[in-house]
């Protein structure tokens, strides 16, 4: 075999799934701890704000107004965030609750409680090549509503729990998301065109603010020492369970798109704003609505989960870019054989 025809043999694994399998590798091996781990929570508060200042400055006012207004994708994200989620947990924590402890049950019905997660549902939107702004308002939304629903849904689902609103939370969603996104918009006319014609550096910004999330959510694992406290069996039942709400929810949504008539790009955006969940949120929630509980365990069900769903929708983020990718040559071919 020449050189040349080695040069064209494409491997069939994905290089982002083995960075994000490298990552979790580097954070059991190399957790953050003390000072180190406050730098890399900053490093991902940076990488967010960047994030959201690039989308700011690409996208158009009228593009971020259509999405918002987007009132049937926008009704189809609310009602699986905050109904079908749920919904579905409350069956799940009914029939583990004889199986397994009661407060790791507690975290998986809080785990369904819990706004979707606003980065990580916009980065693998814009890969998958989705409607960036429509999951933009989404997330966002999402995000501001779950900092007062979600209190709401757990004292009326967990009747030992007592809830608030947290002003902490939407001080960061403003400082985090809000504030970069209108800066980006502000600047957009001097620099708009510049990065549409450099969309590979949004791209590395995806990816990047997607693995710094995955190193610092590994790394807060194991320096807390979770992973001691369960039994293998029980490790397993939770996992099996976020990986079977993940599944429902991810069909669900997909068909439910396609059922209603929704175009490729707006059922990218519903599918991945709709089948996420926050730890950034969770966790100082839980931390609030659970006193006197095993906060640990609490949180348990929503780390396993979200890193679930990071991996599930990488690998379904590139195959619906491929998808789009085949698309594209099937139509440039149609239109070339006219």
């Amino acid at each position: 075999m020449t050189s040349s025809s080695l040069r064209h043999i494409k491997l069939p694994i994905d290089a982002f799934l083995v960075c994000l399998m490298a990552t979790v590798a580097l954070a059991a091996v190399f957790p953050t701890r003390g000072e180190a781990a406050a730098y890399v929570d900053h490093a991902v508060t940076a990488a967010v704000a960047l994030l959201f200042l690039l989308y700011g400055a690409r996208l158009s006012p009228t593009a971020v107004k259509e999405g918002l207004l987007h009132w049937r994708l926008q009704s189809m994200v609310f009602s699986s965030t905050y109904l079908l989620f749920p919904l579905v947990g409350v069956v799940a924590s009914l029939a583990l609750r004889p199986y397994l402890p009661a407060d790791l049950v507690t975290g998986i019905l809080f785990m369904c409680l819990l706004p979707s997660t606003v980065q990580s549902s916009i980065a693998f939107t814009s890969i998958a090549r989705g409607n960036v702004p429509a999951a933009l308002c989404s997330a966002s939304v999402s995000n501001l509503l779950g900092v007062a629903l979600t209190p709401v849904l757990v004292s009326l689902l967990l009747s030992s729990a007592g809830g608030g609103f947290s002003l902490v939370a939407f001080e960061e969603i403003a400082a985090q998301i809000v504030a970069p996104f209108v800066v980006g918009q502000l600047i957009r006319p001097w620099v708009g065109a510049w990065l549409l014609r450099h969309a590979r550096l949004t791209s590395t910004v995806d990816r990047g603010s997607v693995l710094l999330i995955v190193y610092a959510a590994f790394s807060a694992g194991m320096v807390e020492g979770i992973w001691g406290q369960l039994s293998v069996g029980s490790l397993a039942a939770v996992l099996a369970t976020d990986l079977a709400v993940l599944a429902l929810v991810i069909v669900t949504t997909m068909l439910a798109s396609r059922w209603m008539g929704f175009s490729t790009e707006d059922e990218i955006a519903i599918v991945f704003c709709g089948s996420k969940k926050s730890m950034a949120s969770g966790i100082p929630m839980a931390a609030i609505l659970f006193p006197g509980h095993a906060l640990g365990l609490i949180v348990l069900p929503i780390m396993l989960f979200h890193q679930a769903q990071l991996f599930v929708c990488a690998i379904l983020a590139r195959r619906y870019a491929k998808r789009r990718d085949e698309d594209g040559i099937a139509e440039e071919g149609a239109m070339l054989s006219t």
